[in-house]
C-alpha cells in the first residue's frame, strides 16, 4: 500500500469493546487483527454484522475494511466495528448520514454490566428473606 492512498478512520465502541476501523478503497477485503474475518468472528451473523453499514448503502465490495479490536466478547467486539464502519463511511460522504441514523448504526450502544453492590447477591438482587 503506497503512503498516498486514501483511507478514512473513525472509532466504534459497544460495551466494553472499542474498535479503531480505517476503510481503505479496494475489494471488500475484511482484517480484523491482522486476521481474516471469517476466522476471527467465526459466526456468519457476525460477518452479516460488521458489514452491515456498507450493504444497507449498496457499497459492498468497494472497501477494505482494516480493524482492531480489543475488550468484550466477540459479539460486542463485532457491534463496535459496525459502530465504527458506519462513522467513518460519514467521512467518505456526509449524505450517507440519515440512511446510517434511520438504521440506528450510528448510536453507541452505551449499555454496560451494571456493577454488583454491597448487601447484595448480584446487581440488583437481594439476599433471600425469611419471615419465620
Amino acid at each position: 500500500m503506497q503512503p498516498d492512498t486514501v483511507r478514512y478512520y473513525a472509532t466504534g465502541r459497544r460495551k466494553t469493546a472499542s474498535a479503531r476501523v480505517w476503510l481503505i478503497p479496494g475489494e471488500g477485503k475484511i482484517t480484523i487483527n491482522g486476521r481474516d474475518v471469517h476466522e476471527y468472528l467465526r459466526r456468519p451473523t457476525l460477518e452479516r454484522m460488521v458489514t452491515q453499514p456498507l450493504r444497507l448503502l449498496g457499497l459492498e465490495g468497494q472497501f477494505d475494511i482494516k480493524a482492531t479490536v480489543r475488550g468484550g466478547g466477540l459479539s460486542g467486539q463485532a457491534g463496535a466495528i459496525r459502530h465504527g464502519v458506519a462513522r467513518a463511511l460519514l467521512q467518505v460522504n456526509p449524505e450517507y448520514r440519515p440512511m446510517l441514523k434511520q438504521h440506528g448504526l450510528l448510536t453507541r450502544d452505551a449499555r454496560e454490566k451494571e456493577r454488583k453492590k454491597y448487601g447484595r447477591h448480584g446487581a440488583r438482587r437481594g439476599f433471600q428473606y425469611v419471615k419465620r
